[in-house]
């Protein structure tokens, strides 16, 4: 989701990019003391006019395929997700927990609506947040169609229609008496109205490890208020390249991707966009390059040939100073490992280690016998003091386990 400034009334719609903060500590989800100074450390306040609010990182926490994200507002405020784009009004202190799953689309469309962003399901203590700003992907450059965004509230009772408080720049403003899944959702009508109106969308790219003589660089055209943190765990072991990736999108139009110098094969010629909220996340473009390539320019053109996006992309491998032995990439990863791995996958980590021949049983039962925090840095010290081997086997079988923290630590 980019940061863009976020206005205080409906009527202003330009402004220039907020500040956004960088954590750089790891938290301790065992102190939960520690833990909610150093996310009070790492909070940054934007300003603007009457409007403002801190900037947060969450805990990141993964289970399997599932990624979740924690965070505990230290008293009232306004608190904005670096990752997602949500934006809580909270009246106390409040722990919250969030995570997206998957819109039903059978449930919008009897009322006319369809998925404009996506869908999460919040928990936090009813009363502790006031309100909630939804991130949108629509382009300010004239005003909105009245009626064309709102937000669905769904409950086991059913499904509610929540109409704006306000619009801005960058999000939707609702007021949440209580939290389950909530979503922001297009008028179908109005939609298709106005379907010549483009997006703000961003252009994704993935470069995949090399194979034989070819390089495959990966190109995903999304909305832009698809959180990269849900998308980057889908594409296994491919590398994000981080640039900037506005571009604006329209629905039903045909793009195309062009590669100077010229990449060997490009495909598909073409793909139409349409909006797409998860949960999977597919290349709408396969950019094959030579060996040698170091930088491409790299642009995406509209049905008209007019240039859409246009961008020289530095394609950045492990050079020899960056490559590092198995048991050294442990070590690096080990501070991250022992905040982020969940209890159920250390178990089945040690049940795989078991298999492999790394661990005996006298060491397992050792190690589960710990609290998880102790356990996690039992399993990784024992394997790395066993040298390169088990390293590699500790990777590869957290590979297996957990595919997603596998992949935030650098391990994939």
């Amino acid at each position: 989701v980019e940061d863009r400034k976020d206005s205080a009334t409906p009527a202003t719609h330009k402004g220039p990019d907020p500040s956004t903060s960088s954590t750089k500590d790891q938290l301790d989800p065992d102190d939960p003391e520690r833990l909610k100074q150093q996310q009070q450390l790492e909070c940054r306040e934007n300003v603007t006019g009457t409007s403002y609010w801190q900037d947060f990182t969450p805990k990141v926490l993964t289970e399997s395929a599932n990624i979740s994200y924690r965070f505990s507002c230290p008293g009232p405020g306004v608190f904005r997700c670096t990752l997602t784009g949500l934006v809580f009004g909270t009246v106390q202190e409040a722990e919250l927990q969030y995570r997206t799953v998957q819109w039903d689309e059978r449930l919008l469309q009897p009322a006319g609506k369809t998925a404009a962003g996506p869908l999460f399901n919040i928990h936090s203590p009813d009363g502790a947040v006031s309100q909630l700003r939804l991130p949108h992907c629509e382009t300010m450059d004239a005003p909105l169609p009245e009626g064309l965004l709102s937000v669905v509230h769904i409950t086991d009772d059913g499904m509610s229609i929540l109409e704006p408080l306000e619009i801005t720049d960058t999000h939707v403003v609702v007021n949440v008496p209580h939290f389950s899944l909530l979503g922001l959702v297009w008028d179908v009508v109005q939609r298709f109205i106005n379907i010549i109106r483009p997006i703000s969308g961003q252009v994704l790219l993935f470069l995949r490890p090399p194979d034989r003589d070819d390089r495959i660089l990966d190109v995903l055209l999304l909305p832009n208020n698809i959180p990269l943190s849900e998308v980057a765990p889908q594409q296994g072991t491919a590398e994000n390249i981080k640039i900037s990736s506005k571009c604006p999108l329209s629905f039903g139009q045909s793009y195309s991707v062009h590669c100077e110098p010229e990449a060997s094969i490009i495909q598909p010629e073409d793909s139409t966009f349409e909006p797409n909220y998860g949960p999977n996340f597919f290349p709408a473009f396969e950019v094959f390059l030579t060996a040698n390539q170091e930088k491409v320019t790299l642009m995406v053109q509209d049905q008209e040939r007019t240039e859409m996006w246009n961008r020289v992309v530095k394609l950045t491998g492990p050079t020899s100073e960056n490559v590092f032995v198995p048991a050294e990439k442990l070590l690096l990863a080990r501070e991250q490992f022992v905040s982020r791995v969940s209890e159920a996958n250390l178990n089945l980590l040690l049940d795989k280690l078991l298999g492999f021949g790394v661990i005996n049983d006298g060491e397992m039962e050792s190690a589960r016998t710990e609290t998880r925090a102790n356990k996690a840095r039992e399993v990784i010290d024992m394997v790395r003091r066993k040298g390169s081997e088990a390293s590699s086997c500790f990777i590869v079988a957290l590979r297996v386990v957990d595919p997603i923290l596998s992949r935030l630590l650098n391990l994939s």
